[in-house]
């Protein structure tokens, strides 16, 4: 009798997306995992609940049943481990720890739900499976739907890492009720306004460490990346490091603030789902390209899911 081959499955349940990575791992030591699957889906846990500290019911039975689905790949898959984290939309709503149980009821997936510092520690060890971040200080930043991480650090080294509840959901909520989809002017300096006080240790930070460039880690940055090309990716489709050029940024943000709901849908490159949440995202990035004077993008293709995956291995 062969012993099956040891395979992975690798499950982050975030706000906006469930991402799912099944690897099989080498016999021969030192050899990269193969990977077997790398899918997500827009399960947009946040909608219509985490300002209020819930998960809407729809939102609820969307997790459910993507998991049912992830449950099937992994089977044919034949999965002989699983690791799945969840963040932000179960860490902090009243319901959160029912899904949790919903979830291994019907599934058997055990969910680990981690706390904010942990979460950022993990995507700091993806993006470094992706980018090479070298010996200078690097401004890693993950924007998800409930919750945005924010590291600095270097190839070895973490100096400084904080996780901020203002995920692009939220950001939604608060700033962008309006239904036709324009995001007015006072509506950018509110949100920016806001910033300027709820980031005040990311600006300290960043003023200490001097951060070199600037990285950005899965959901908004990977569709920045795509409408530098002009082109809707695939998960699978991503190179892990892509150079996302100031000036591409800057265009993808005027196309971004200046169209309303529809026409932010057509523009190439954007996922639906996506549409109205890059708006909001891209005002932080802008934010925070102005308190660091950094000139420099990249985006990683890696978050939490390939961080869990290299610890698991190390």
């Amino acid at each position: 009798m062969h012993a099956l081959p040891r395979r992975l499955a690798l499950i982050d349940l975030g706000t906006n997306t469930f991402h799912l990575l099944i690897v099989e791992i080498s016999q021969t030591s030192g050899e990269k995992p193969h990977v077997l699957l790398r899918t997500k889906a827009g399960v947009r846990l946040g909608e219509g609940g985490i300002s209020q500290g819930i998960i809407a019911p729809e939102a609820y039975a969307r997790a459910l049943h993507t998991l049912a689905g992830f449950k099937e790949e992994m089977e044919l898959h034949e999965v002989t481990e699983v690791r799945a984290t969840a963040t932000s939309a179960m860490r902090v709503t009243k319901n959160g720890p029912d899904l949790v149980r919903d979830i291994f009821e019907q599934t058997g997936i055990q969910v680990n739900v981690i706390a904010g510092d942990r979460e950022a520690e993990l995507i700091c060890e993806g993006v470094r499976q992706a980018v090479d971040l070298g010996e200078e200080a690097q401004l890693i930043m993950d924007i998800g739907g409930g919750s945005v991480e924010f590291i600095i650090a270097n190839h070895h080294t973490i100096f400084w890492k904080q996780s901020f509840e203002i995920g692009a959901q939220r950001l939604l909520d608060k700033f962008f009720p309006d239904p036709s989809g324009v995001f007015p002017a006072e509506a950018v300096e509110a949100e920016q306004r806001y910033f300027s006080t709820v980031l005040e240790p990311l600006i300290e930070a960043v003023r200490r460490y001097r951060p070199a460039s600037l990285v950005g880690a899965s959901g908004s940055f990977d569709s920045l990346a795509d409408m530098q090309i002009g082109q809707l990716r695939a998960e699978s489709q991503l190179p892990p490091c892509t150079e996302l050029a100031l000036d591409s940024f800057q265009s993808s943000y005027r196309h971004l603030l200046s169209g309303n709901h529809e026409q932010r849908k057509a523009l190439p490159g954007i996922l639906p789902m996506r549409a109205d949440m890059l708006v909001v995202a891209a005002v932080l990035i802008d934010f925070v390209l102005g308190i660091s004077e950094i000139t420099r993008i990249r985006t990683s293709a890696y978050a939490l899911k390939e961080g869990l995956l290299a610890e698991m291995l190390a």
